[in-house]
């Protein structure tokens, strides 16, 4: 099993940047890509990036894309999550989240890191 921990989050106000970070641990060698999540309260789990590991592909979602930024650190085992012009809605926990190989779905997850973003 891969340990992920997020860091990074924070209290920030509208305009600013943060960059979370996403460290794993135990068995990487199974992990085909990670992702990015948030869930802001009262709403539904969001994507917002992923990295696969092998060919550092990377996709974000539409709602953040020209904002956020996901990049990857293979001598680290960590992804992080670039996030610029920050807005109030961008206040959710964000998840970081792994996709093993062979799996189509991410099947372990982080235990969040809270972003807000408030003036």
């Amino acid at each position: 099993q891969v340990q992920l921990v997020e860091s990074g989050g924070g209290l920030v106000q509208p305009g600013a940047s943060l960059r979370l970070s996403c460290a794993a641990s135990g068995r990487t060698l199974s992990s085909a890509a990670m992702g990015w999540f948030r869930q802001a309260p009262g709403k539904e789990r969001e994507f917002i990036a992923t990295v696969t590991w092998a060919s550092g592909t990377t996709y974000v979602a539409d709602s953040v894309k020209g904002r956020f930024t996901i990049t990857s650190d293979d001598a680290k085992n960590t992804v992080y999550l670039q996030m610029n012009s920050l807005k109030p809605e961008d206040t959710a926990l964000y998840y970081c989240a792994q996709r093993s190989v062979g799996k189509a779905n991410y099947d372990n997850w982080g235990q969040g890191t809270q972003v807000t973003v408030s003036s």
